[in-house]
C-alpha cells in the first residue's frame, strides 16, 4: 500500500506540467530564462490558472499520490493490513454510491499510525484516516459517516479545488518554456522545487488548516446521501460527531483545528438526516466491526 502511495515529485511535476502546458515564467528566476523567453512565456504564465481547471484525471491521480506522499513523511501508516483491507472494501463500496464512482487509480484507503483526530481526501481518491478518528467509531455506521464524508469532499472537488488555489505562480516560474520545447537541468531543478512547494501548500491548506466551514458541511450533507444510498443508518454520522466532541480538548490538533465545532455540524445536519427516514443499523455488522477495529 504504501509503495502505491509513494511518489518522485521530480516524475510527477513532467507528467504534470506535460498534461496542462502550464509553461511560463513571469520572472527572470535569475538568469534562467532570457528576457525574450520571459515576454514570450509571460502569457502562458497569466493562463495557469485556466489551464488547471483542465486537469485530467491522470494529472490528479499523480498529485494526489504527491500530496500523500507528503504526508507520509509526517504521519506513518498503521502497520495493520486486515484494518486496511476493511476500510477498502467499505470505502469502495461507499465510493461507488457516490456521484464520482470511478478516479484514474481507484479509491485507496490507508490508516495512519496517529492518536490524532484526521482525515483527509487528497485529489485522485486518496483517503488517510487516523486512528484517533477510527477511535471515535463505535459502530460500522459512524465508520461509514466518516469514510463517506471523506469521499464527499472527493465528489465536490474540494481537495482539487484547493490545489487550483495553491501556489501555482511558483509553478509558473520554473524557467519551463513553451510548449514542446526541451526541459534543461535547471529548469527540472527548478520545476521540481516549485511543485513540491506547491504540494506542501496542498498539504498545509486541505489537511491541516481545513476546507472551511462551509466545504464541510458539504461533505456532510453528501455522506449522509451517500449512506443512505447503501443501508448504512445516516445517524453513525451524529454519533461519531458526539464522540468526537467529548474526546477532543479545545485547541487541539485535527478536527478541531481544521473542522467547524461537532455541535454546530450535528445541527446544521440534523434536517437531512431526519429526512432519511426511519433506518435501522444491522446487528450483523458489529461483530466484523469490533474484529477489524481491535487494537487501535
Amino acid at each position: 500500500m504504501r509503495r502505491l502511495l509513494i511518489a518522485i515529485a521530480g516524475t510527477s511535476v513532467l507528467v504534470l506540467m506535460a498534461g496542462c502546458a502550464m509553461i511560463a515564467d513571469v520572472a527572470q528566476m535569475g538568469g534562467l530564462v532570457t528576457p525574450q523567453q520571459a515576454q514570450s512565456a509571460k502569457v502562458f504564465g497569466e493562463k495557469v490558472g485556466k489551464a488547471t481547471e483542465k486537469l485530467t484525471p491522470e494529472n490528479e491521480y499523480y498529485i494526489g499520490r504527491s500530496v500523500i506522499a507528503t504526508l507520509l513523511k509526517e504521519y506513518k501508516p498503521y502497520d495493520n493490513s486486515d484494518l486496511n483491507r476493511y476500510l477498502n472494501l467499505m470505502g469502495q463500496m461507499l465510493a461507488a454510491a457516490s456521484t464520482k464512482p470511478e478516479t484514474f487509480s481507484g479509491y485507496h484507503f490507508l490508516a495512519l499510525d496517529t492518536d490524532e483526530i484526521n482525515a483527509f481526501a487528497a485529489p485522485g481518491g486518496f483517503i488517510v484516516v487516523s486512528r484517533g478518528l477510527l477511535r471515535c467509531c463505535k459502530n460500522e455506521d459512524a465508520l461509514a459517516a466518516v469514510l463517506a464524508h471523506e469521499v464527499g469532499h472527493m465528489e465536490n472537488n474540494h481537495a482539487l479545488n484547493a490545489i487550483n488555489n495553491s501556489r501555482w505562480t511558483d509553478v509558473a516560474k520554473t524557467g519551463v518554456l513553451e510548449a514542446g520545447k526541451s526541459f534543461g537541468p535547471s529548469q527540472v531543478a527548478a520545476a521540481t522545487t516549485a511543485f513540491g512547494d506547491c504540494v506542501g501548500d496542498i498539504v498545509a491548506s486541505a489537511f491541516k488548516k481545513g476546507y472551511g466551514k462551509g466545504l464541510e458541511y458539504e461533505a456532510d450533507a453528501s455522506a449522509v446521501r451517500i449512506m443512505a444510498a447503501i443501508g448504512y443508518n445516516p445517524t453513525g454520522l451524529k454519533d461519531m460527531l458526539a464522540e468526537m466532541d467529548k474526546t477532543m480538548k479545545p485547541g487541539g490538533l485535527g478536527f478541531m483545528k481544521t473542522h467547524p465545532a461537532p455541535k454546530d455540524r450535528i445541527t446544521k445536519i440534523d434536517p437531512a438526516i431526519r429526512g432519511c427516514g426511519p433506518m435501522t443499523s444491522l446487528k450483523e455488522r458489529q461483530a466484523r466491526f469490533e474484529k477489524a477495529m481491535a487494537g487501535i
